[in-house]
C-alpha cells in the first residue's frame, strides 16, 4: 500500500466473507485509476470471486495481475460482458468515460461498481438514471473516503446510535498530494476529470448527505482556483463549497492538491461532525506529529471525551452489503438515489463555482 499518493492508496483488507467462493463473481474493466485495486480488494474480502480483467493497456493489466494473479485476462470488453457468470463489473476508467461504460455494463445485464466521481456532467447523470430505470441494474459508487475508511464507518455507527444527537453540521477537508509527474495526461484535462469539486468533492458530498441523513441539498456557494499550477491551466488545485441539506443541517468542504512533501502520508483528511449533544472528529490517515498511523476518531458528548484508534477494529461492511444487495436486489450498502445525488450536487457545485484563479481561465 502506498501512503504517498491518494491515487494508489488502498487500506489493508479485512476479510469478512458473506458468500462462498464462486457464489458471486465479478470482473474488472478500466484500470485508469489506482482505486480499482482497493475496490477489488474490498469485494474479494467480502467473498466475491474475481474472474476477468480487461484494459487495452497491457502494462496496467500486468500490474493488476501482480495483486490478483488468479484473474483471467480478457481479449476485449465484450468477452467480459458476454460471460453470463459475471454478476458485477468494477471499473475505474477515465472519469468522463465511466457513465458510458456503466450503461454498457447494465445493458449487458450486470451490476456496475465505479470509482468516484461516477460521472462528470448532468447529461451523463440523466443517461445513467435512465439506464438504471430501463435495465433494473445497479450503478454503485466507490465513495472510498467513507466506505473504505474505518473512522468514517465508525462515525456513521456512532451517529446512528445517537451518540451526538441530531447532526447539524458536517465539515470535511480533502487535501491530496499532487505528484504531478506520475499523473496521466487526462488527469489535467477538465472535460475528462470533471473539475476538483466533481472529482474529490463527491467524496465530501457523500459524507455530508450520509451523516446528516439527508436525501437532498442545495449548493449555497462554491469556489475553485488554480493557484499554483500554471503549467496545467485546466487543473483546479483548490475548491470549496457550502451546502444546506433538506434536514436543515449545513455542510462545508474543501478540496486541494497542496499536501506538502513533509507530511508522512498523501493527505490529512479530516471530517468534523457537530451534533446537538456532542461532536466527532475524524483524523483518517494521520495524526500529525506522531507515528500513530491512521484511524483516529475523537468523540465528545455528555458522557465521555474519548480518543478511539480504530484501525483493524471496525472493518468495511459496505462491500459485503453490496454483494448481498446485488444478489437480493436490496439497497443496504447505499441507495441508488444517494449515489446519484452525491454526484449531482458535486457537479452542480463545480458548474456554478466562482473561479478565484489569479490568471483568468476559460471554462
Amino acid at each position: 500500500m502506498s501512503t504517498s499518493d491518494g491515487g494508489t492508496y488502498a487500506p489493508a483488507p479485512l476479510p469478512d466473507p458473506v458468500v462462498e467462493p464462486g457464489e458471486f463473481t465479478f470482473a474488472a474493466i478500466g484500470l485508469d485509476h489506482g482505486h480499482i485495486h482497493g475496490m477489488c480488494q474490498g469485494l474479494t474480502g467480502a467473498g466475491a470471486t474475481l474472474t476477468w480483467v480487461y484494459d487495452p493497456d497491457p502494462v496496467k493489466v500486468e500490474r493488476f495481475r501482480e495483486q490478483f494473479p488468479q484473474v483471467r485476462v480478457a481479449r476485449s470488453e465484450e468477452e467480459v460482458l458476454d460471460d453470463p457468470q459475471v454478476h458485477l463489473v468494477a471499473a475505474a476508467a477515465v472519469t468522463s468515460q465511466r457513465c458510458a461504460l456503466g450503461v454498457r455494463v447494465m445493458e449487458a445485464g450486470k451490476d456496475y461498481f465505479t470509482d468516484k466521481a461516477p460521472l462528470t456532467t448532468l447529461e451523463q447523470l440523466a443517461a445513467a438514471r435512465g439506464a438504471v430505470q430501463r435495465t433494473g441494474r445497479k450503478y454503485a459508487v466507490y465513495y472510498s473516503e467513507r466506505v473504505h475508511v474505518e473512522t468514517a464507518v465508525f462515525a456513521g455507527q456512532l451517529i446512528e446510535q445517537g451518540a451526538i444527537g441530531r447532526v447539524v453540521q458536517v465539515v470535511g477537508f480533502g487535501p491530496h498530494r499532487l505528484n504531478a509527474a506520475s499523473r496521466p495526461a487526462w488527469f489535467f484535462e477538465r472535460d475528462k476529470y470533471g473539475g476538483i469539486l466533481t472529482d474529490i468533492g463527491s467524496h465530501n458530498v457523500d459524507q455530508i448527505l450520509h451523516y446528516t441523513g439527508a436525501t437532498d441539498a442545495r449548493v449555497v456557494n462554491s469556489q475553485i482556483a488554480n493557484y499554483a499550477n500554471p503549467d496545467h491551466p485546466e487543473l483546479d488545485d483548490f475548491g470549496d463549497a457550502n451546502l444546506v441539506t433538506d434536514t436543515g443541517a449545513t455542510g462545508y468542504f474543501r478540496c486541494d492538491w497542496f499536501t506538502p512533501d513533509g507530511l508522512q502520508t498523501w493527505g490529512d483528511g479530516r471530517t468534523f461532525v457537530l451534533g446537538t449533544e456532542g461532536f466527532i472528529e475524524q483524523r483518517k490517515y494521520v495524526n500529525i506529529g506522531t507515528d500513530d498511523g491512521p484511524g483516529h476518531l475523537f468523540l465528545v458528548n455528555g458522557q465521555q471525551e474519548t480518543h478511539f484508534q480504530v484501525t483493524g477494529k471496525v472493518g468495511y461492511p459496505f462491500f459485503g452489503q453490496l454483494v448481498q444487495d446485488c444478489l437480493a436486489r436490496t439497497e443496504t450498502a447505499m441507495t441508488q438515489e444517494h449515489a446519484f445525488k452525491a454526484a449531482e450536487l458535486a457537479i452542480r457545485a463545480q458548474d456554478q463555482a466562482t473561479d478565484l484563479s489569479p490568471n483568468p481561465r476559460g471554462r
